[in-house]
């Protein structure tokens, strides 16, 4: 059985469901179910700091890595610019630094620039 979420114009918890919504009995606000579903289920991308990645953004690699299918390795401190976040893997994200196209990389071994 899902939870109840509180109430997101008041906060408070005493909600219940009525059909397709969500009430809260103290304030009468309504909201669809639908929407506190597709909430649970966005995806959060975060680098090795805990901070929130998001398309776009620019990270900086925290510890050398090795390549698969490049004799170049990754070095520390090396700039990804314009990431892409992966569809459904919060772990992984694309980008391409000065010298190496096409990079997949966890994002454990990254931080927000």
């Amino acid at each position: 059985m899902p939870t109840i979420p509180p109430c997101p114009q008041c906060s408070l918890e005493n909600t219940y469901p009525d059909g397709e919504n969500f009430v809260c009995a103290d304030c009468g606000y309504e909201w669809p179910q639908a929407a506190q579903a597709s909430s649970e289920t966005a995806q959060v991308v975060r680098d090795g700091n805990g901070n929130r990645l998001a398309d776009g953004d620019t990270v900086v690699v925290i510890k050398d890595l090795k390549v698969k299918g490049s004799s170049i390795p990754l070095k520390q401190g090396t700039v990804i610019k314009n990431i892409r976040l992966v569809e459904d893997d919060a772990e992984h994200i694309e980008g391409h630094s000065d010298k190496i196209k096409g990079l997949v990389l966890k994002t454990c071994f990254l931080r927000k620039a």
